[in-house]
């Protein structure tokens, strides 16, 4: 039987020991994220022989996603596979990746049935195209940004550190009340100021970057995020008050160039199947756009 366990702040050495050092860069690996949405997918994370196991709940249902680290790999879809109908699920994981797939049709062949979900690909980029925005495609978005600058030429970026939590919280919350439309908008919404709310709160101790915009003595923008691997940092959340123009282009220009050189991409996750979202992170022009299928066993 896996020992799963509810995850908890004090898993994070545990599961960056298996995320950090693997290939995969899909946002759902980055620990901050496993953290901060624990309370909508109840998440539980087990070690055994070799994996990283997680599992967590869609709709009440059983899920998983892809062992994460090194072993054998049918050995461990098994033992899921068996937790799944102890459950009285079917073993279905999610966030299977192109390569996750290969290795699942190699180690279990004909076993899965693989539906992709475009609302869900990850928008990867390179650090070096968004921290320097050169070329005739990213004129638009430098022109944002000489906009921004002749508007508000005493502004200031600073690191997001603790003392600046209950300011950023007050422009999230402001942006809550803003964008609330639809009832299931608001419940989608309010799901994500939950998370968020909750990653400021242990800043520190989930080891998340950020950055804020000043501008006229108070925050205008924020975000932050944390390493998926060795190379790719995850953008977990990017707020601002869209009153100041140029305020989302420029925030996310500075935070490119406050990330560490050592993470070569940036993965600033999906799009929902929101228009809006989805012609804003195409129009930054991704590297990859990280395919993710539902893998659901066949019996």
């Amino acid at each position: 039987m896996i020992p799963f366990k509810d995850i908890s702040i004090q898993d994070k050495m545990m599961v960056q020991t298996y995320t950090l050092t693997s290939n995969r860069r899909n946002c759902d690996l980055s620990f901050a994220n496993l953290y901060s949405w624990r309370f909508l997918y109840h998440t539980q994370v087990a070690e055994q022989d070799g994996f990283l196991l997680i599992k967590f709940r869609i709709d009440g249902k059983a899920a998983y996603m892809m062992p994460v680290g090194d072993g054998d790999l049918h050995a461990a879809l098994r033992a899921m596979k068996e937790d799944a109908e102890r459950e009285g699920d079917v073993f279905c994981m999610y966030g299977v990746c192109s390569h996750m797939r290969a290795d699942l049709e190699e180690a279990a062949p004909d076993c899965f049935t693989f539906t992709a979900d475009r609302d869900y690909y990850d928008y990867i980029y390179l650090r070096n195209d968004l921290a320097t925005l050169r070329g005739k495609r990213y004129q638009p978005k430098r022109n944002h940004i000489n906009r921004f600058l002749r508007s508000y030429p005493d502004y200031e970026y600073r690191d997001l550190t603790p003392d600046l939590v209950p300011e950023c919280l007050q422009l999230a919350g402001h942006w809550l009340r803003q964008n609330e439309t639809t009832e299931e908008e608001c419940r989608e919404l309010e799901d994500e100021h939950r998370s968020l709310t909750d990653a400021l709160l242990h800043f520190d101790a989930l080891g998340l970057s950020g950055g804020v915009l000043h501008v006229g003595g108070r925050i205008v923008a924020f975000t932050f995020g944390a390493p998926i691997n060795a190379n790719t940092f995850d953008v977990c959340v990017e707020k601002a008050d869209v009153t100041v123009e140029g305020s989302y282009t420029m925030i996310n220009y500075e935070f490119a160039n406050h990330i560490p050189e050592q993470y070569s991409f940036v993965n600033r996750e999906e799009d929902l199947g929101l228009e809006g979202l989805r012609k804003a992170k195409l129009s930054y022009y991704p590297e990859i756009l990280l395919e993710k299928w539902a893998a659901v066993c066949k019996k």
